[in-house]
Order: C-alpha cells, then sequence, then structure tokens
C-alpha cells in the first residue's frame, strides 16, 4: 500500500499528481465533477509555462498593458514590463480554466494516475495508513479507498481540511460573468487589462475586465462582510462601463470563494494541504494558479521523498521550505491589500502608487517571472516620496485660498 490519494483534479491536485507518479509513487485522483469549470479571472504568470512545463497554445491571450482606474476614475496606464531587460516574457498570460485545468489533469492521467470522480465524504488517519471514503458520482455507491496518504487540494471549502477536523478559513467571493463582444467592442480589450477600484464595486478588493480570446470576463472580488452585496457590485461595475460592453452577451456567470489568509499548519501525520485549501492564495491580486501548482509540487516531492515514514515531523518539512521561501511576500502583499483598499481615498492613494515607474516594474518583475528583486535605495526614495505626498493630496485638507482685495484701486 504505497498510493496517495489526492483530493482535486485543478491544477493543484494535478501537479502533485504528475509530481508524485514521475517520483514513481501510485496516485488516485478524485474529482467531485468533472464537468464543472473553476470560475476564475484566468491570469497566468508567463514563468508558470515554463516551469511547469505548459504549452503555450493554452494562453486565450497575451496582455502587455494594464489600465487601473481609481474611484473617481482617474487612470494610470502601465505597460508590463519588469525590471530586467524587455524581453518576450513581458506579458500577463490569460488562460480559460476548462482547457488549462483539463490538460494538467490529462498529462497526470497519461503519466499513470487513476482518476476517479466522485464526492469525498470522510478521512481517517491511523498509524498504518489513510482510510478514506467517497461517493462514486456514475453509481451513487459508497466506496473505500486505503492510501498511505492523502493530499488535499480541493479548494477553499476544503472537505479534505474538514475532515482533518481544521477550522474554515475566512473567505472573499468573486464573481464574473464572460460578456462575448462584437469586433468592434472587443478590439478594445485587444492588448489591455483592466482593474477598478471604488466601494461601489469592490468595498475591499478590485474589479476587473479580463480579455480571452472571444470574451471579456467581468468580476469583481468581495471580502468578508460585503459578500451578500457581490451580485450588485457586479451590476456597477458593468453600469460603469456600460459603452465598453453595449452589444454583449453574456455567454457564463461563474462565482466561487478565495481563503483569505494561509492555514496556520499545513502539513500532518499522513495529509498535507495545498493551493486554495492551504489559503495558498496572494492577498493583493487573489492570485492563486501559480501558487497552487507550486505548493503541490513541492508537498508531492516531499510526500515521494517520505512515503516509507509520511510522519508529520517528515513532511512538515513541505510547510518549513515554503514559508521560508515565500513568507515574506505573503505578509507583505497582505498588509498592501489593506493598505491599499482600505476606503476610498486610500484606493486613490493607491492608485497614484501605480503611476509610479519603480512601482510598476518591481511588481510585474514579481509577478511575470516569481523574482522578488531587491530595490535599490533610490527606488525606495522615489517610492515613499510619492506615497507621502498621495497621502498629503488625498487627506489633508486643502486650505482655503485667501482673498485680497485693494480699496481705492
Amino acid at each position: 500500500m504505497d498510493e496517495v490519494l489526492v483530493v482535486g483534479a485543478s491544477v493543484g491536485g494535478s501537479t502533485a499528481a504528475e509530481t508524485l507518479v514521475r517520483a514513481g509513487v501510485p496516485v488516485v485522483l478524485l474529482e467531485r465533477d468533472l464537468a464543472r469549470v473553476k470560475p476564475c479571472g484566468g491570469a497566468v504568470p508567463p514563468v508558470a509555462f515554463k516551469e511547469f512545463d505548459i504549452p503555450e497554445r493554452l494562453i486565450s491571450r497575451k496582455v502587455h498593458h494594464a489600465l487601473v482606474h481609481s474611484p473617481s476614475e482617474r487612470t494610470v496606464a502601465i505597460d508590463v514590463i519588469g525590471t530586467r531587460p524587455h524581453s518576450d516574457d513581458d506579458y500577463i498570460a490569460m488562460c480559460c480554466r476548462e482547457e488549462f485545468d483539463q490538460f494538467l489533469r490529462n498529462r497526470a492521467v497519461e503519466r499513470g494516475a487513476t482518476l476517479i470522480e466522485g464526492q469525498l465524504l470522510s478521512v481517517a488517519v491511523d498509524a498504518k495508513g489513510v482510510t478514506s471514503t467517497y461517493r462514486e458520482k456514475a453509481s451513487g455507491e459508497v466506496r473505500t479507498l486505503r492510501t498511505t496518504a492523502v493530499i488535499g487540494a480541493d479548494g477553499a471549502y476544503s472537505p479534505t481540511a474538514r475532515a482533518l477536523g481544521l477550522p474554515n478559513l475566512p473567505r472573499c467571493v468573486a464573481i464574473q460573468e464572460r460578456i462575448r463582444l462584437p469586433a468592434d467592442k472587443m478590439a478594445r480589450w485587444e492588448d489591455t487589462a483592466d482593474l477598478y477600484l471604488g466601494a461601489e464595486v469592490s468595498p475591499d478588493l478590485y474589479a476587473w475586465a479580463f480579455p480571452k480570446k472571444d470574451h471579456v470576463a467581468v468580476g469583481m472580488g468581495a471580502g468578508q462582510g460585503h459578500t451578500k452585496a457581490a451580485r450588485q457590485h457586479l451590476e456597477n461595475l458593468k453600469q460603469r462601463i456600460a459603452p465598453e460592453l453595449a452589444g454583449g452577451e453574456i455567454i457564463l456567470q461563474e462565482a466561487h470563494a478565495l481563503p483569505m489568509h494561509p492555514r496556520p499548519q499545513m502539513a500532518f501525520d499522513r495529509a498535507m494541504l495545498v493551493g486554495d485549501a492551504a489559503g495558498l492564495v496572494v492577498a493583493t491580486s487573489g492570485e492563486g494558479i501559480y501558487w497552487a501548482m507550486k505548493s503541490a509540487k513541492l508537498a508531492a516531492e516531499v510526500l515521494a521523498d517520505n512515503i516509507a515514514n509520511p510522519s508529520a515531523a517528515q513532511l512538515m518539512r513541505y510547510q518549513r521550505t515554503w514559508w521560508k521561501n515565500y513568507g515574506t511576500m505573503y505578509r507583505f502583499l497582505r498588509w498592501l491589500q489593506k493598505w491599499g483598499y482600505g476606503g476610498e481615498r486610500q484606493m486613490e492613494v493607491f492608485t497614484d502608487m501605480c503611476r509610479n515607474r519603480d512601482v510598476q516594474r518591481l511588481t510585474f518583475e514579481s509577478y511575470m517571472h516569481k523574482n522578488m528583486a531587491p530595490m535599490p535605495w533610490l527606488a525606495q526614495m522615489r517610492m515613499t516620496g510619492d506615497i507621502i505626498a498621495a497621502q498629503v493630496r488625498h487627506y489633508v485638507p486643502a486650505r482655503p485660498r485667501r482673498l485680497v482685495s485693494s480699496i481705492g484701486g
């Protein structure tokens, strides 16, 4: 019994399964509904295609420009360029999850993973292995599976985490509509992705319009306390950009939950959590695809190395390595999310910050190449000066101008 159960066959689960089978570990990949398309904006950094050997044919559109819209509709135009010399890899890849996920899942199966469509019901860990039960979708029958270990890659609601007795994570909600536009309207989105700030479209996160090959994905995110009004916020966004969507046809409506912060523990006796199930979503942008694949690969490698003794003490190497490599980034971006989206005046400051060329280049260097580039001291001074000036501009009331009159000419 050296099999591993991977729960969830989206990007994280499929990556974990493929990594394990390539290491010679038999894998059962359990997916609740193979027909379901995971709702997602679909932005993927270019580095992912090389790092995970993914063909570029899965890119629906390469975006080289971005527009940030402040609450008062001031706009900042940004070129997608990092700190290194400009190259063909300077872009944001927009993907459709129905194609992207299916490729990764099929590849894992082709390389040896066993795919089962069914709903996880329970997980019980003992000293010698893991007993899982699931309901097979086709027959409706409840079946039992005995494995050496389990990896939960099953999203923000994670049945695996729940079966392990873990509490739910705080979650935000993202909803979007895919809108097919006439050719003359689609031209507006040929090479540009837009972010929209403002309480009417997203009180504590942001809204977006991301172009794909034949449509635009228009959506928004809402944190805790604002989720019930999410659909109204989306309608507000559509009204805000109505002229640009005129003549469009809604082809799909989607909604999904995202964890708001990471779990304090991701590795246990014979069990690990990756991606959204572990809360590994970047707070500022909601980016999760790359981090789901990255965490899944690391977790699977650690598990493969310790398949004979998958104790918590051994599997914790996954967690320690992860936070050693990325802990500073997650903490900083969580702070930035609270700072940048903390009210409409602060969103105006955030927009002004996006005008700074050093901010633009460092942001896209980090996003596109997952390279936390060092910040030169001169760039730090320029950014600090611009941020202070923006804070003063939007928070300090302007003094009334004194009127000086002259009597007698």
